[in-house]
């Protein structure tokens, strides 16, 4: 707990935490200031992510960049697993649908080429271990492919009644899940050597130990689930006083805030040169997103949901998701990276923000 205050004092960053309980009061005091709701949900998010991000880095230095990435991207997939399901339960299925979408894209190129650009920004030439990019990268183009076939078949068929939509959908999701489930075995457990971390990257900052770290895990994980359910309460209204569409605001600035923790760690490990688990934090939450979240919320929707939720996409959420799996694919072949690489994979990404926010689609 010590070194947790004193990281507090010495971070002005982590000064922002002030705005964890403002924002809890604030919702109970103002509940219909959404715009000043979504400002403070905004600025407790920040300190929380940096907080978090320590965290993974003292976990990551114990267990190596492998599992410590899967277990950011994990911790980090709980906001946006909390807000699908608040999602669902009110039947909010294009919300839900839009929340998936957009981290995935969100995580497979921004998150991924912000890494490549900030890590490459300090140093040279930058290396990764090309074996554990290109597996997760696979998974991910499986997933893409699930959700592609179901949403472009169903859109071509008008004979595809709504009961084969929904036993295709179950169907699916099984199979996602225990492909991710395989994946995880290959990985951890049957080929573990293969996923070692291309290199041991800058020592930095002394870790916390171990215990500390993972309550403070537990700890801000909670925190963040809870102030983002107050952002994404907020920010409909709020968006609308800044003039944003309401596809833009699901796919790109929910994707963002609610991918902050994770885009934290990633970033500062990045720029330590430790650009494995950059990449592991990034591809890994995208695949585990679509192998492991989208699966989940369809079985659950069977229970918490209003009616069964399929996993047909719009067109154009499936086009994107599509391109950044392969743009992904394409950047990790060599296992080396630049900070030019990184600009590439980010103007992938600012395309797609800038059509939604110009040509948003017709309502569904």
């Amino acid at each position: 707990m010590k070194q947790l205050l004193q990281e507090i004092r010495h971070n002005p960053l982590l000064w922002l935490l002030v705005f964890v309980p403002v924002v809890f009061v604030a919702v109970k005091l103002r509940p219909e200031s959404h715009t000043l709701l979504f400002v403070l949900s905004v600025l407790a998010i920040v300190p929380l992510a940096t907080l978090l991000s320590h965290a993974t880095e003292s976990v990551a230095a114990k267990t190596g960049d492998a599992a410590g990435g899967l277990l950011n991207a994990t911790l980090g997939n709980l906001t946006e697993l909390v807000i699908a399901l608040t999602a669902l339960k009110a039947g909010q299925y294009m919300l839900v649908k839009a929340s998936i979408a957009g981290a995935i894209v969100t995580n497979t190129l921004f998150m991924l080429g912000a890494s490549f650009l900030l890590g490459g920004l300090k140093h040279h030439v930058q290396e990764y271990n090309r074996v554990s990019a290109r597996m997760q990268a696979g998974l991910l183009f499986l997933a893409t492919i699930a959700l592609l076939i179901p949403s472009a078949l169903i859109t071509a068929d008008s004979a595809a009644g709504r009961p084969s939509r929904k036993a295709l959908s179950l169907g699916l999701a099984g199979l996602l899940i225990v492909a991710y489930a395989l994946g995880m075995l290959f990985s951890l457990g049957t080929h573990r050597e293969l996923f070692a971390s291309a290199a041991h990257g800058e020592d930095g900052e002394t870790p916390w130990p171990i215990g500390l770290a993972l309550a403070t895990l537990a700890g801000v994980t909670v925190l963040v689930a809870l102030v983002s359910e107050i952002f994404v309460e907020s920010v409909q209204v709020a968006a609308e006083d800044f003039g944003m569409t309401p596809a833009f605001v699901g796919f790109i600035v929910v994707a963002l805030v609610g991918g902050a923790a994770e885009m934290a760690s990633a970033f500062s490990a990045a720029r330590k040169n430790r650009l494995d688990l950059s990449v592991g934090i990034a591809l890994g939450s995208a695949s585990q997103i679509a192998l492991f979240v989208a699966p989940v919320l369809v079985l659950l929707s069977y229970v918490i949901g209003p009616t069964p939720m399929d996993l047909q996409f719009w067109s154009g959420a499936v086009v994107m998701m599509l391109i950044a799996t392969m743009t992904a694919m394409f950047v990790t072949v060599g296992g080396r990276s630049a900070w030019f690489v990184g600009v590439l994979v980010l103007m992938v990404y600012l395309i797609f923000a800038m059509t939604l926010y110009l040509l948003p689609p017709r309502a569904q």
